[in-house]
């Protein structure tokens, strides 16, 4: 959704704000379910062929310079939990599919990478910054809103993941 907020009253910016909190993913709700193609072969991906599984959902863009280092960490966490019923799903939004494929190509990764070039499930989700990312329990339900991405986090999110698992 994109805003024109100088000729946007005040008080309209509000009720704005109130609204689309109000139907923002939040934690202890079914996840938005979807079904978008892979980035680099076009097949496509539901998010319900997932159920039963701990869900890292990541929405990310090339051009956002913690994904350069959330990647990396991500797929190493995933390597290490995927046995265990551990997911990581990244949701591209560049409209550009070239510009993703190139940060792939430069940042491979084991897990999937999915392509929302017009932001539909950006905005069924109400992702505002960059990376956003939820948790998903096994039974689709968000448990865990996370934005941005440093180094640092991984520790805290491997926590949150291994106790989804062990559920």
């Amino acid at each position: 959704m994109k805003l024109k907020t100088k000729k946007m009253p005040l008080l309209a910016l509000a009720m704005l704000a109130i609204t689309t909190s109000a139907d923002a993913t939040e934690i202890g709700q079914s996840a938005p379910q979807f079904t978008l193609p892979t980035l680099q072969q076009g097949q496509p991906t539901a998010l319900k062929e997932k159920l039963g599984k701990v869900i890292y959902l990541d929405f990310w863009a090339s051009w956002c310079a913690p994904c350069r280092t959330s990647f990396p960490l991500l797929n190493k966490l995933h390597e290490k939990l995927k046995a265990q019923g551990f997911e990581v799903i990244a949701v591209n939004l560049d409209e550009d599919k070239a510009k993703a494929e190139k940060f792939i190509q430069e940042i491979p990764v084991g897990f999937t990478v999915l392509h929302d070039s017009k932001g539909e499930w950006a905005d069924q989700y109400v992702v505002e910054s960059m990376p956003t990312s939820f948790i998903i329990d096994k039974k689709g339900v968000v448990q865990h809103i996370h934005h941005g991405f440093t180094a640092t986090d991984i520790d805290e999110l491997e926590k949150k993941v291994s106790e989804l698992l062990a559920k």
